[in-house]
């Protein structure tokens, strides 16, 4: 293959990875700067459920929008919404004009803006290593890889500047993020065919659109694993976003060194997830992928919230959130080399939005009820409370039979599921979904 074959696929990393780091910047800089400005854990997951809940609403709806725009254009458009929504953040605060409805309407429009781009990026994923002339497994791996990588930079940068230049800064620094993602793809993934608006299909109405999004969502409720993983991940993308909006910076304030902390545990978590998506890419093809993702979706969650809830000191939950990294960061290539395997490219950005959609249902609740929590129960409490809640969502794999189908091929395993609705069964065969 010759080097501009590699281009988009690098490009697309390179812009993913950015954009994943900048997230993080707002991951841990939104909750503090709310701790600080307000002091109230119950505000921080008021603001963590404006913020997640248009996530879902834009995954809702978002699959056809996608393919129409076309996905290059969409995932321009959303770094740049969200570049601009996370600047007016400080500089609003700055002029002494930042209400908190405000906050709550910045974080809203960047979360419902943010979600189409991580798509259109993701489901690229498929054609550009086939461009690239690597295998989907490897591609897959090397997604999650470089996600979970950016991911621990930026908490651990976010960690070091709220410590030294505030709060502020970090969201600034998060903006910039974005618009550098946006340039990478605006001309990394110039002249990919795939990443184009689709041509010749009916034309735009509410009512082709409409069959579009129930082409989508009929695939999705066709298959009885799919849903499994969905149901699972929604508990757990909830509990997740309640930890990294409210607990875990309570839980920092409270007991440990503050925003420096965060920055360290995150960043080990993240570290863990890098290696653990690197070793599955290099030899997880050799393991059953049911036994390896029953082990490690148990591992990766449930013992941090117990762990924080039982010790006042930063090791214990150090190194618990470093082993749990590596656990989860095996999680997302198994779905994700699934998910590629069984959608064909024409229903894949459908499919992945109403998998998201699914996936992170939840997600709102999971802050408010977090802060609710800690007001009612105090931060132990809290802590146990959710983390029972993810425990029993990871023991899905051992209870719902549907996961023994996860080992099959495509073919085989589209015929023993559910059948879809007339109108999506020549779409294609079964499929599977992306996790937290």
């Amino acid at each position: 293959m010759h080097r501009h074959h590699r281009t988009p696929l690098a490009a697309t990393l390179a812009a993913n990875s950015i954009s994943t780091a900048g997230t993080s910047l707002t991951l841990i800089g939104v909750p503090w700067f709310v701790l600080e400005t307000t002091g109230s854990a119950g505000r921080a997951g008021v603001v963590a459920f404006c913020a997640t809940l248009p996530i879902v609403l834009a995954a809702l709806i978002g699959g056809p929008f996608i393919d129409r725009i076309g996905r290059r254009r969409v995932a321009v458009a959303s770094d740049t919404v969200c570049g601009l929504a996370i600047a007016a953040i400080p500089l609003l605060h700055h002029l002494g004009a930042l209400e908190f409805w405000m906050l709550c309407a910045l974080m809203a429009l960047n979360g419902f803006a943010h979600t189409p781009g991580n798509t259109a990026r993701y489901v690229l994923i498929p054609d550009l290593a086939e461009q690239a002339g690597t295998t989907l497994p490897r591609a897959a791996s090397l997604f999650d890889a470089v996600s979970r990588g950016a991911r621990m930079v930026g908490a651990a940068l976010a960690g070091v500047l709220i410590a030294f230049v505030g709060s502020e800064t970090v969201l600034l620094l998060d903006a910039a993020t974005f618009g550098l993602s946006a340039l990478l793809i605006a001309v990394g993934v110039r002249g990919v065919a795939s990443a184009e608006p689709r041509k010749g299909g009916a034309p735009v109405s509410m009512r082709t659109y409409g069959t579009e999004l129930r082409e989508g969502y009929g695939h999705l409720m066709g298959n009885r694993l799919l849903l499994s993983v969905v149901v699972m991940v929604m508990f757990m993308n909830g509990t997740d976003q309640g930890w990294n909006a409210v607990l875990l910076p309570v839980h920092a304030e409270s007991e440990l060194g503050g925003a420096r902390d965060i920055g360290l545990l995150t960043a080990l978590f993240g570290a863990g997830g890098l290696t653990g998506a690197l070793v599955y890419g290099a030899v997880g093809h050799r393991f059953p992928r049911r036994a390896v993702f029953t082990v490690c979706v148990i591992l990766c969650g449930a013992p941090r919230f117990l762990v924080a809830a039982v010790t006042g000191t930063t090791l214990p939950l150090a190194v618990t959130m470093l082993l749990g990294g590596i656990a989860g960061g095996v999680l997302n290539p198994i779905l994700t080399t699934v998910l590629y395997e069984r959608v064909p490219d024409r229903l894949r950005s459908r499919v992945s939005g109403a998998l998201t959609a699914g996936c992170e249902f939840a997600m709102p609740l999971g802050g408010l009820a977090a802060g609710l929590l800690v007001e009612g129960l105090g931060p132990s409490g809290a802590l146990l409370a959710m983390g029972g809640v993810y425990f029993l969502a990871t023991l899905s794999p051992l209870v719902f039979p549907a996961w023994r189908t996860m080992e099959r091929p495509a073919e085989e395993a589209a015929a023993q599921e559910v059948s879809v609705p007339p109108e999506v069964s020549s779409s294609a065969p079964s499929r599977r979904a992306p996790a937290p």
